[in-house]
């Protein structure tokens, strides 16, 4: 089950554990279909992760319903962290870090956390939906199963959607990960620890807008965490100034990319790797990071040279001598009747993630650029059917894209269709209308899931009547990377720059820190020569 080289790392990971951990499977080989062949796959599995380790067993005696499925226990304690299914691709990382962690190993999470996380009354069981090519779910998974091993009250299961496909229709899963907490929805998406917790602490956003509304004035604040903020972050910390960095979420949509293949010198690697790259880059140097604080608006300074304020969801107010805006884009979205209402019920927009969870179902791409086309090509392996619908003449896609689109049985092709309602029964899809632009015909396609891939819109909403922005939404820069507002400079994906690159955008948020550094200098420069004469 696991090769050579894995047992090999698992090994020298388990050697890390300290306390007797004692595995209990929940399976059943005779299971017709898949679910006994899983059985077994899970039992060799464990067998295998037993004999690396004198400090961990195996119990066959499970009872837990779910079948394939095991419990991770700390021997002598109640600890409740359960995986139903087989954690392997990108959940493997899952596994390790819950077996060093149920084995005393101590998490790398600050005590402040670890403390609160230990403070939370109450029981909370909480279940997690995933796919096991989802790269967003091991964060949410992970999180959840850290807080079920500091605190008794707390439980979790990661369930793989794929293979207990009557519970994802049972509860109409249509989105991973999906978070049941007590039985019922808690959330869809990405979820960092930090932004769980809060969730429970009702206390904790207050506490926190207090604590951030005290610090002082920053030389440089970055709005953002992606990979211009990172970047941006990084030269001001390295001249020795004052940096902080607020982000609604570190790593940003780089963390909803899964294959990297054009970031020079690295020749492949995912989303979620190269963010967790980016932050450990970030916080080796003397840079206050605000996380999972959102701006909601910006105030330019009232005097020449004085600080500029940022705004924040939580009511906070940060302030800086100069400010970069580096808050990047999210995925368009179709704006039509539906859309919202069916969203994570039928509408999707990450075919890697949410795919496997439309096996053997009818779907539609929205788009056919190369993120539609590449989300068709996937989609095909998986579902019954897919429809690529596209605006204009043709599709966008790079040649090579649409010639292995075309050469797929399933796959259907619609130009010129501009789609007009998202269908749905009030608890999920149906279907999807669309008119002809030719010949204004309205057609309805009966289908389960509908995929958007029309590209991105800038996260620029908290600068509107104070920065100026193209027709687009997007930051009017110049090649310094200054705004029309004296002190605040922008980069990336938020701003005019033709090109929506990983690296375009660094280089971006290196151009506005330096100038945000010689702006300093300037500035400090007159204010010394007015204090003299």
């Amino acid at each position: 089950m696991l090769d050579a080289n894995i047992k090999n790392q698992l090994k020298s990971y388990l050697e890390k554990v300290v306390s007797p951990i004692e595995i209990v499977a929940s399976v059943d080989v005779n299971a017709p279909g898949a679910l006994g062949q899983k059985s077994g796959e899970l039992l060799e599995m464990l067998k295998e992760i037993a004999e690396l380790s004198t400090l961990i067993t195996l119990s066959e005696d499970g009872n837990d319903e779910r079948k394939p499925s095991f419990s991770l226990n700390r021997v002598g304690s109640d600890m409740k962290v359960r995986f139903a299914g087989i954690p392997m691709g990108h959940e493997f990382s899952s596994l390790v870090l819950a077996l060093l962690q149920v084995g005393g190993y101590p998490p790398k999470v600050d005590a402040d956390m670890i403390e609160q996380i230990q403070g939370l009354e109450g029981e909370y069981r909480f279940e997690t939906y995933i796919s096991l090519s989802c790269q967003n779910c091991p964060e949410v998974v992970q999180a959840l199963n850290l807080m079920s091993v500091l605190n008794p009250n707390i439980s979790h299961v990661m369930i793989d959607g794929a293979l207990f496909q009557d519970e994802v229709n049972e509860r109409q899963v249509m989105a991973v990960p999906s978070v049941y907490l007590n039985g019922e929805p808690f959330g869809q998406g990405r979820m960092t620890l930090d932004e769980i917790v809060k969730r429970l602490d009702s206390g904790a956003e207050k506490r926190d807008a207090e604590k951030i509304s005290k610090k002082e004035a920053f030389d440089v604040l970055v709005v953002g965490g992606g990979p211009a903020g990172a970047a941006a972050a990084i030269y001001a910390a390295r001249k020795g100034i004052r940096t902080g960095v607020v982000a609604e979420r570190f790593g940003g949509q780089v963390l909803d990319t899964l294959a990297i293949e054009n970031f020079i010198s690295v020749k492949e690697t995912e989303g979620p790797k190269l963010a967790a790259a980016l932050e450990e880059h970030v916080k080796s140097y003397d840079v206050d990071i605000m996380n999972t604080q959102r701006a909601e608006a910006l105030v330019p300074a009232s005097t020449p040279g004085g600080l500029i304020e940022v705004k924040l969801a939580n009511g906070a107010v940060v302030r800086g001598k100069t400010v970069i805006a580096a808050t990047g884009a999210r995925w368009r979205e179709l704006n039509v009747p539906g859309e919202q209402e069916y969203r994570a019920r039928g509408v999707a927009y990450c075919p890697h993630c949410d795919g496997p969870l439309f096996k053997g179902k009818r779907v539609a791409v929205v788009g056919g650029g190369n993120s539609g086309v590449e989300a068709a090509i996937d989609l095909a392996g998986i579902v019954s059917h897919v429809t690529v619908l596209e605006f204009g003449d043709q599709l966008r896609a790079d040649a090579v894209l649409q010639k292995k689109l075309h050469s797929l049985p399933n796959v259907t092709v619609i130009t010129m269709a501009q789609t007009t309602e998202v269908n749905g029964d009030g608890n999920k899809v149906t279907g999807l209308t669309y008119k002809d632009r030719n010949t204004n015909e309205v057609y309805r396609l009966d289908l389960e899931g509908i995929f958007v891939q029309i590209g991105l819109v800038p996260n620029t909403d908290w600068l509107k009547g104070t920065v100026d922005l193209n027709k687009y939404g997007e930051i009017e820069v110049d090649r310094r990377g200054q705004t029309s507002v004296p002190g605040v400079f922008a980069a990336g994906d938020a701003t005019v720059s033709p090109y929506k690159q990983i690296i375009i955008a660094m280089g971006d948020g290196a151009t506005a820190s330096l100038s945000a550094f010689d702006y300093l200098i300037r500035n400090s420069v007159k204010e010394e020569g007015e204090s003299t004469a």
